[in-house]
């Protein structure tokens, strides 16, 4: 007999709905788009044709519906890999746990994931108001590292350039690599930039960003700039994308994220309509997902 999930490690709320998510089963559809701002859940689903579920439990606000006839839910993540360990495993959980047995089922469902979020720019030539579809993410926070996974021989060979290039202070982070789903990324090329996305643990110092606290890796932001092989190159950073990549990974599910370019780090600019902005990026890359 399959091993039973107890209470405690699968927390179900009193109408049966998964804890943090607040979603059954059926209120989930099989195509998912996260954001990380729970405001911006109503500027994606503001472009279905018709809204069947709205469910919101602390910042994760989700909305379920259509677009013609394409099912979709979009889910608000809240900021950091942190959030997106409680996200991915409870999305997983909705589709390949039988909540009735608390066992996990005989025959799983691949989710498609897509992220629509907002990023900053390593490279020059990566502009404000530009997207990025991430080939890779590149993990600095510290989730992964608690999971089994496996990496492919490109992606182990991408790490070890990282290793070499890159200098980071022992016992900051153990860095990880994950790609995104070829499949996804494939249809989302013409109007995107492709390049490796950095996910760093917190929005300052750990993006290089200086205010009264001093830097531990002063050299950061020029070390990522600065990272190349052969084809490949740091585009941006931000704080979720490897986290999705790699739970996507470990649970089976297809992942992908699209950012905004809000700022530029190099070039030191900040977009003056990031609102303008993500919305442009919704409307484009939800016709794709929706004719997906």
């Amino acid at each position: 007999m399959d091993k039973r999930i107890a209470e405690s490690e699968l927390i179900l709320n009193s109408r049966g709905a998964v804890y943090h998510l607040d979603l059954q089963p059926e209120e989930l559809a099989g195509t998912i788009v996260t954001v990380g701002d729970p405001d911006r859940v109503q500027e994606v689903s503001k472009h279905f044709d018709k809204v069947e579920v709205k469910r919101q439990h602390r910042e994760f606000v989700s909305h379920t519906g259509y677009i013609g006839q394409k099912r979709l839910t979009v889910v608000s993540t809240g900021i950091g890999t942190d959030n997106i360990d409680i996200v991915l495993n409870e999305l997983d959980a909705l589709v390949n746990i039988d909540f009735a047995t608390r066992t996990v089922k005989q025959d799983l469902t691949r989710l498609k994931i897509v992220r629509l979020g907002t990023s900053g720019a390593l490279q020059g030539n990566v502009p404000v108001d530009s997207f990025v579809v991430s080939s890779h993410g590149l993990g600095l926070d510290n989730l992964l590292p608690w999971y089994e996974f496996d990496n492919t021989t490109d992606e182990e060979a991408l790490l070890e350039a990282f290793h070499e290039q890159v200098q980071l202070r022992p016992g900051s982070a153990s860095p990880y690599l994950i790609s995104a789903a070829p499949g996804l990324a494939a249809k989302f090329t013409d109007g995107y930039i492709s390049g490796i996305t950095v996910t760093c643990p917190g929005f300052y110092a750990p993006q290089g960003r200086a205010l009264r606290g001093p830097l531990s890796h002063p050299q950061l932001l020029e070390q990522l700039t600065a990272f190349k092989l052969g084809r490949f190159y740091i585009s941006n950073f931000e704080m979720e994308t490897a986290g999705i990549y790699g739970l996507g990974r470990v649970l089976g599910h297809d992942c992908l994220s699209i950012s905004t370019i809000v700022a530029n780090r190099i070039g030191q600019q900040f977009t003056k309509d990031g609102a303008a902005a993500v919305e442009r990026m919704i409307v484009k890359s939800l016709e794709i997902i929706g004719n997906e």
